[in-house]
């Protein structure tokens, strides 16, 4: 971890960890990648909501969904209009985030960090081991859990099959010109499949671990400051809270 860490001093005791008296934060997401999260948040809750009624008016059993839907915004062209520019925002946010990847350092700090490493599958064994009750202790997290990683690398290959499939669908004509003839309506099965699979991970998943979880209901608003409280870096994240005071007290000494 090569980028100096802020640490920040809350008096009134604001933020997720609650309580009174002096609390300190560490700045641990900066503007760029909360920027990052929530245009893709935005994009991906706008792609669900309208989505979901395009794919229900071809199946009758469906129809109540997309005729609820359609009351709430007057005509179906409108949901393809809003479905569509939510598409192009995700391909946008992409986009920036491979050049944020490739062109900043702190992208590129990100990227390592988010890598697999086979600490993550000794950690998969003992959360299990701990959550079973055969271990006592959870296991010492760095920066990301294995299923923070998880999160991150499922939208990698959600993003690819989704915009992949997108495009083929929105541009029928030149897909029917130039790719196979099955192309089409292969995609069309894959969006769909793809589409309900990515909210229900986003729903159940990301949405327990995030919010839902005990430790954190009924939310954290870390996605919107980027703070973490230290006690709260300590307890989820040792590996990051040790690495994060050592560079405390190197800065200190100079």
């Amino acid at each position: 971890m090569d980028k100096k860490q802020d640490i920040i001093t809350n008096d009134s005791g604001d933020g997720d960890s609650g309580g009174g008296g002096s609390t300190e934060f560490y700045q641990r997401f900066s503007l760029s990648a909360r920027m990052q999260h929530l245009l893709m948040g935005l994009s991906v809750t706008a792609l669900i909501v309208t989505g979901i009624p395009l794919w229900c008016l071809k199946r009758p059993d469906y129809m109540w969904w997309a005729q609820s839907t359609l009351v709430d915004f007057g005509y179906i062209e409108i949901i393809r209009v809003v479905h569509k520019v939510a598409s192009v925002l995700l391909v946008v946010v992409c986009v920036y985030h491979l050049l944020y990847l490739l062109l900043s350092r702190e992208g590129r700090r990100e990227f390592v960090e988010f890598l697999p490493w086979p600490k993550d599958f000794v950690d998969v064994t003992q959360n299990c081991l701990y959550f079973l009750g055969v271990r006592k202790e959870r296991p010492r997290f760095g920066r990301y859990t294995y299923y923070e990683k998880f999160d991150y690398w499922a939208v990698y290959w959600g993003c690819v099959i989704m915009i992949g499939s997108g495009f083929t669908l929105w541009y029928t004509d030149l897909s029917l010109r130039y790719l196979p003839w099955f192309t089409y309506e292969l995609a069309a099965l894959v969006h769909a499949d793809e589409a309900i699979l990515a909210a229900l991970a986003i729903c159940v998943w990301h949405f327990y671990n995030v919010h839902y979880n005990p430790a954190r209901f009924p939310g954290t608003l870390l996605w919107w400051h980027g703070k973490m409280s230290l006690e709260e870096l300590r307890e989820d994240h040792p590996l990051e809270y040790e690495e994060v005071m050592r560079q405390r007290e190197e800065e200190n000494k100079t």
